[in-house]
Parts: C-alpha cells; structure tokens; sequence
C-alpha cells in the first residue's frame, strides 16, 4: 500500500499483489506469488540475450574415429 498510485494501478503490480495474497491466504504456490514480485521490480528492465559470448558444444562429436 505504500506504493504510488500509478505504481500500484500497474498490470505487473497488480498480478504481484494478487498472487501474494494467494499464496499468503494457502490458495496458491509461494513460486507464483516470487515471479509475479520480480516481474514487478524488473518491469522497465530491458531483456538482452547476447548470442556471440560464447561457441557452443552442440552439434561437435568428440569421438576418436571423427578425428
């Protein structure tokens, strides 16, 4: 409830808010009541994926006769 107003009327607020009541009342899993929290916190936090840090293994055998 100390959340502004905007901040509060927020969808990702909202689902946060409504799956921790759940879960605090036993009608729902705690896991839920987590994502929706970091959901919200995280809401303007722009995703990235970097494909080109790493080679990845799948594909390469690594068996002596294909050497």
């Amino acid at each position: 409830m100390a959340l502004p107003g905007k901040t509060r009327q927020s969808d990702e607020w909202q689902a946060a808010i409504e799956a921790l009541l759940m879960a605090a009342e036993n009608r729902g899993p705690l896991m839920h009541a987590r994502i929706g929290m970091l959901r919200a916190l995280n809401r303007n936090v722009e995703r990235t994926f970097k494909s080109s840090g790493r080679d990845t293994h799948w594909g390469k055998r690594k068996l002596k006769r294909d050497q």
